[in-house]
Formats: structure tokens, C-alpha cells, sequence
């Protein structure tokens, strides 16, 4: 009695779905991220600043906490 031999499975197909992005898809949030970090940079810039920006805040508080 012969045993029976089992082919192997046929490869799951590797090909790639053809994906394109338009490209404002990545300008507009790259564009956005850099206004952003421009600004927190720069608060002088930002009209609705009055007081001292939150990040020189911290960061003496910071400080003064390391001072103790």
C-alpha cells in the first residue's frame, strides 16, 4: 500500500493593489504640520497670543522646580 502525497498549496498571489495618492494628500497635512510648528515657534506671530506663550511657561516652572 502506497501512501498518498499531499501537493503543496499554490502561493497566495503577491501582487499589489495599484494605490495612488493625489498630491495634495500629502502637501496639505505636511503644509498644516509646518504652519503649526511655525507658529508654537513663533507666538508673536499668532494674533490671538496675549499673554506669554504656555511652552516659556513650562518650561520656568520647570526651572524653578529644578532650583529647589
Amino acid at each position: 500500500m502506497s501512501a498518498q502525497t499531499h501537493t503543496p498549496p499554490q502561493p497566495a498571489s503577491t501582487g499589489r493593489a495599484d494605490i495612488r495618492l493625489p498630491w495634495w494628500a500629502l502637501a496639505l497635512p505636511a503644509l498644516a504640520f509646518i504652519t503649526l510648528l511655525t507658529l508654537i515657534l513663533n507666538p508673536s506671530d499668532a494674533h490671538a497670543a496675549t499673554a506669554e506663550p504656555a511652552i516659556t511657561q513650562l518650561i520656568e516652572r520647570i526651572q524653578q522646580l529644578i532650583m529647589r
